[in-house]
């Protein structure tokens, strides 16, 4: 199977677009691919701490699957906010996690 493509987030990701981005993740993570679980988060402009949350989802979904979440471009403001929560670590943007 073919290395997967990343999932690109959208500029603003929050409480509001939450359910419909974890069922986004839901069907990337589904549809298999390669390696790693790929997420670019590069256009993320406006986010809080749902974005976090979805974040984690997807490193459990990866994992289930025997894969790594692998975030990239990640803003530094999502990784200052992942600091906040303790996470930082486990969302290294541009390798797997």
């Amino acid at each position: 199977m073919p290395a997967s493509a990343a999932l690109p987030l959208p500029a603003t990701a929050t409480m509001a677009e939450a359910s419909g981005l974890l069922r986004q993740i839901e069907a990337h993570a589904a549809a298999g691919g390669d390696g790693p679980l790929r997420i670019d988060a590069s256009a993320l402009q406006e986010f809080d701490t749902a974005v976090v949350a979805l974040l984690l989802a997807a490193q459990r979904l990866a994992r289930q699957q025997g894969r790594e979440l692998a975030l990239e471009d990640a803003p530094a403001k999502l990784m200052q906010l992942a600091g906040l929560y303790g996470v930082e670590s486990l969302l290294s943007p541009g390798k797997a996690a």
